[in-house]
């Protein structure tokens, strides 16, 4: 049986390792003494969001993380679900598709509209998955830029 639990502190080191693996797959870099404190203030602010580990059979095999943010153009509270990571040997089985409905009735529950989402441009089995679920590509591009201090 599939189970979603909340992350707890106790389970901070095993979620390290897997966004380790997750950001892996990509070649991301990721710093995780920055991930390990991100981790904290998320779990003392769940204004922020929240992580759940992803369980089947007492295993734990995944985890899924949302964010929160407030949006005048989506007419409120809008969950984004920053990371969804499921083991190799766990892919194939459902369990994406659960962890995505769970998330998308757990946002709801939280007040949330809308959901977003950010997939890899070569990951088409994932975005065959999440357009099955009544996600769409949406017509603007997203665009970042890292905050720094101006001299």
């Amino acid at each position: 049986m599939t189970n979603f639990q909340k992350l707890g502190n106790q389970d901070i080191p095993l979620i390290l390792q897997m966004m380790q693996d997750f950001y892996a797959i990509d070649d991301y870099a990721i710093d995780m003494d920055t991930s390990k404190h991100n981790f904290e203030l998320l779990l003392a602010n769940p204004s922020y969001g929240q992580a759940f580990l992803i369980q089947e059979d007492g295993l734990t095999l995944g985890y899924l993380i949302l964010a929160y943010v407030f949006s005048f153009e989506f007419q409120g509270r809008v969950a984004i679900l920053d990371e969804l990571y499921l083991s190799a040997a766990a892919r194939g089985k459902g369990l994406g598709k659960a962890a995505v409905l769970y998330a998308q009735d757990y946002a709801l529950e939280e007040g949330c509209k809308r959901m977003f989402l950010e997939v890899e441009s070569h990951n088409e089995r994932a975005q065959k998955l999440y357009e099955q679920l009544g996600f769409d590509f949406h017509p603007r591009k997203i665009m970042s830029h890292l905050l720094q201090k101006r001299n």
